[in-house]
């Protein structure tokens, strides 16, 4: 009994020193926002000698070349809107094949698996081209209509569809139900922590996504807050580590708080992904 107590407590001194490592550039860039200008050039302590708070009013005050608040809204509209463009466009195309009469559903399903192999940078240049023509750069539709389409999304649902009883959505049917309603009422609710686990990894890669948008945005007023904090970190603010901390901490809080009230759903949805 001691050999096995002393090794849980091993293993928990093992987990808090590998969760350290990997909470230290966190913990890093955090304390480091609350440090004066001088302070954080030159200290060697994780901790602030002296906090301070003017790294955050100087960030959300100097509006004009610094509109974080804009940048953030920006962020969510093409956040929001893509990841629901999505997940919309790929229930509805995991759904039909794999209960519809689609022709050449084998050869659709195989193409998907080919398609997941192609880089995406590939298809930048003909899409900045298409935008270009029509007339769309330094506008939201660049970075959302191009969200429409995701073929990884469409397979997982799909091959969790598969493994769906078809007795529930015929006993819908028998009821009276139309295709879309057994969709909504039936199907949907119980693939829901799959559904919200791949929304939360295609917000994450939106919301991160950089070279795209750098492609077809240059202009400050429609930034999302990646091209945001890029020009600040690249700018004038270069010196001073406190800034670009602070509004790297602004950037990273959104996606902290949606992770804390999402993370049931997202472990259940890797759960039962794996689970045939």
């Amino acid at each position: 009994m001691k050999a096995k107590h002393a090794s849980k407590i091993f293993m928990v001194i093992i987990a808090c020193i590998v969760a350290y490592i990997f909470l230290l550039p966190l913990m890093f860039m955090i304390f480091t926002s609350f440090k004066g200008i001088a302070e954080s050039v030159t200290s060697t302590t994780l901790l602030p000698k002296t906090w301070t708070m003017e790294n955050y009013v100087e960030l959300f005050s100097n509006t004009a070349t610094s509109p974080v608040l804009r940048w953030l809204g920006n962020t969510a509209v093409v956040t929001v809107a893509g990841t629901a463009l999505r997940i919309s466009t790929s229930v509805l195309a995991a759904y039909a094949l794999a209960r519809l009469p689609v022709p050449g559903k084998s050869f659709i399903v195989l193409s998907l698996v080919w398609a997941m192999a192609i880089p995406e940078i590939v298809t930048f240049f003909p899409l900045f081209y298409i935008f270009k023509q029509i007339g769309g750069l330094n506008t939201f539709w660049p970075l959302i209509l191009p969200s429409g389409s995701g073929v990884m999304c469409v397979y997982l649902i799909y091959n969790f569809l598969m493994s769906f009883p078809r007795e529930l959505e015929e006993a819908g049917f028998v009821e009276g139900a139309s295709v879309f309603q057994v969709l909504w009422h039936i199907v949907l609710p119980s693939v829901k922590p799959v559904v919200i686990t791949q929304a939360f990894i295609i917000f994450l890669g939106l919301y991160n996504s950089y070279l795209w948008p750098s492609l077809v945005i240059n202009r400050n007023e429609t930034r999302t807050i990646t091209l945001g904090i890029a020009a600040l970190v690249l700018g004038e603010n270069y010196t001073n580590p406190g800034l670009m901390m602070a509004s790297t901490v602004v950037s990273v809080l959104p996606v902290m708080i949606i992770f804390m009230f999402a993370n049931k759903y997202i472990v259940k949805g890797f759960t039962q992904s794996g689970i045939k």
